[in-house]
């Protein structure tokens, strides 16, 4: 195989590069901190969302399937990765690869058939186990509670 030996005129011609573009970077930030306009308005610092004057905290709470909901898309989604580097390679693996393949998707609809039978994605009151609490924050209920708010 190839040897590449590192000469000291490649290192010298790599450093002067990542010099050269740590200045042009500090110089763009410089520039624009200079350069760039400054207000201080009220009227910018306040949040805006979809043409609604924010009411009450801004931070509300979620409900905790919507952030499992998230992980799981993640999780299930990542095979999509390891599916298409095993498509790219199959002629390489041969039959080996295909049952491997198998297995690895057979674990995955295991999974996916657990999550399923335990609820995990079920959002809403079709679930038998899902109780509104006052911590759950319903969109619709949030919409409502700003109309009345502004008719007043």
């Amino acid at each position: 195989m190839f040897q590449q030996t590192v000469t000291s005129s490649s290192l010298l011609s790599m450093t002067i590069y990542f010099l050269f573009i740590v200045l042009i970077v500090c110089s763009m930030v410089l520039l624009s901190y200079f350069l760039g306009e400054r207000r201080d308005h009220k009227r910018e610092n306040i949040p805006y969302e979809s043409g609604m004057l924010p009411t009450g905290p801004v931070r509300g709470r979620l409900s905790v399937s919507y952030y499992l909901i998230a992980m799981f898309f993640l999780i299930f989604d990542l095979e999509a990765v390891f599916i298409f580097a095993w498509a790219v390679s199959l002629k390489q693996g041969g039959w080996t690869a295909y049952g491997e393949m198998l297995i690895f998707i057979a674990v995955l609809m295991a999974g996916l058939f657990y999550v399923w039978r335990q609820g995990g994605l079920s959002m809403g009151m079709h679930d038998k186990n899902w109780k509104r609490t006052d911590e759950t924050i319903r969109f619709d209920t949030l919409a409502k509670r700003q109309a009345t708010q502004r008719a007043e």
